[in-house]
């Protein structure tokens, strides 16, 4: 139970209505909402951001549908602490406890805090969330018995169904989680799971890699599931494990049925891919046909998924009523710990587009994401500009759907609806940014003010620029997009504002808009 007051929409029937009616708003009028949560791709990684060496068309059909934007963002450059502020609408750097999470991670979202899905399931939604999870289940770290119902889970921050994974397709344990029970368990082969020691006689992929199918580069070399090791360690649980290259049709199918279950109800999905994570594993309906090795191989099937969700709309008599929003958590990362060739068969491709930077870096890349937003005959096709967060969509449905939150609900978010509507040009003042190390930047669209923070200037490991300096950074991004010169010594006063700015911000205080 939350211990937030609810406070209903004005004019609105008691939730116990709220099936039938919402004010004077009949709720089969009102939109269902779709969004499509891509995983580690960036915004150069689409055919509709002009890609030429990729061919993404159901992607490439939704952007001439809908507004596709240029500007647009997560609120952090890996997986965790974005998902955690699109659902919360709170920069994930105010929380402790935020960053990558582990498979053992208790929940991070705690049952208390009121999320997106909650505001939908209290407006008379029904709600899901299917896919890449990476929020921890379970009350506290390392404490799970996976053996049982875990508590808490999904259902506890506002998803009616839910049927994920339990972190990452890197890290263990490699199942699949439905309304809080692993699938598929035999209760005569129970798992164990630790991210502390391995189990007696389990082989890993450090010491085994004879039954290894795909090497680690990095890191990645503990517990073996489908010749693939991992991070993390897991015993058991046998006829539980998914198959990696099935991995793509197992959540698409479960996205498509339902939408195919609510489909004589007004609906929220949240449809979180794998593709194009690590460890890239593609069908044998998409291995080898993009000519760039798997990763290549997964975008094409991440434009399949897309498809399938665009063709159950359609079927369904749902395409003209429904709004779906496709963006990626992330900007991309091509070796992100698995010799898969991605580095050697990138040819010309450019994830990141002409952006700096990708996953876990404070330059453009990190965040600048792909991002469309598709509502037939009601929003117009068009190209945005405008700078806009993904944090936002928590205020600007609440608008859509004339819902008051509660006191203290979503503090970082705003509502930009006529934005991503596509009926107004202008976005965000300001937007701040979070790389891996938590390092903070802000932008205005126009400047780029990265604060100096600890760390490495570059992650050896993944062959990605982090941003990281001891000086403080400013980037023109209207002359300089591919932020290469540094002009904070010739704008003193910008780096002064925006230093002042993002100070604000921290402290929680309302920052002015930019002049």
């Amino acid at each position: 139970m939350k211990s937030i007051p609810l406070i209903l929409p004005l004019m609105a029937l008691p939730i116990s209505g709220q099936a039938e009616k919402r004010g004077n708003v009949e709720m089969p009028q009102c939109p269902n909402v779709v969004f499509i949560y891509a995983d580690d791709i960036g915004y150069g990684d689409l055919s509709c951001n002009g890609s030429k060496t990729i061919n993404t068309p159901n992607v490439q059909r939704m952007a001439t549908e809908g507004v596709r934007f240029t500007n647009a963002h997560s609120a952090a450059a890996t997986s965790t602490p974005s998902r955690y502020a699109m659902l919360t609408g709170e920069y994930a750097w105010r929380r402790e406890g935020t960053g990558i999470a582990d498979g053992d991670a208790g929940m991070i979202i705690r049952p208390e805090r009121y999320t997106l899905a909650d505001m939908f399931r209290d407006a008379g939604y029904a709600t899901g969330v299917v896919g890449k999870w990476h929020l921890g289940l379970g009350d506290e770290k390392g404490t799970q018995d996976w053996n049982q119902r875990l508590s808490p889970n999904p259902a506890d921050i506002g998803f009616d169904y839910s049927y994920i994974m339990a972190a990452t397709g890197d890290r263990v344990p490699c199942v699949f989680v439905e309304n809080g029970a692993v699938v598929n368990l035999d209760p005569e082969d129970p798992i164990y799971v630790s991210y502390k020691q391995n189990f007696p006689g389990e082989p890993t992929g450090k010491k085994n890699p004879d039954l290894l199918v795909m090497h680690p580069s990095h890191g990645h070399n503990q517990s073996i599931v489908n010749g693939i090791s991992r991070i993390g360690y897991m015993k058991g649980g046998k006829s539980a494990l998914w198959k990696d290259d099935q991995i793509a049709d197992e959540l698409t199918n479960k996205a498509v049925s339902f939408i195919e279950n609510h489909k004589d109800e007004p609906f929220f999905l949240y449809f979180a891919t794998q593709d194009a994570h690590v460890p890239r594993v593609p069908n044998e309906r998409f291995a080898g046909k993009s000519g760039m090795g798997p990763r290549g191989d997964v975008l094409l099937q991440f434009d399949w998924s897309v498809g399938e969700i665009l063709s159950a709309l359609k079927k369904n008599g749902l395409d003209k009523n429904t709004i779906i929003i496709l963006s990626s958590d992330n900007g991309p990362v091509v070796d992100d710990g698995y010799k898969d060739q991605a580095v050697e068969l990138l040819g010309e491709h450019k994830p990141g587009g002409p952006f700096r930077g990708g996953k876990y870096s404070s330059y453009e890349a990190g965040t600048r994401v792909p991002c469309i937003l598709r509502w037939v005959d009601t929003v117009k096709p068009t190209v945005s500009d405008a700078l806009v967060c993904q944090i936002d969509w928590f205020a600007s449905f609440a608008s859509l759907l004339g819902t008051d939150l509660p006191e203290g609900a979503a503090p970082d978010s705003e509502n930009y609806l006529d934005t991503w509507l596509g009926k107004e040009a202008e976005g965000r003042p300001y937007l701040v940014e979070q790389n891996a190390q938590n390092n903070l930047s802000i932008t205005s669209g126009e400047w780029k003010y990265i604060e100096p923070g600890k760390g490495e200037p570059f992650n050896k490991n993944v062959g990605i620029e982090t941003g990281n300096s001891s000086l403080p950074q400013l980037y023109n991004l209207h002359k300089d997009l591919g932020e290469r010169k540094n002009v904070a010594e010739q704008y003193p006063d910008v780096v002064e504002e925006l230093a002042a700015r993002l100070l604000e911000i921290k402290d929680g205080r309302v920052a002015l808009p930019l002049k």
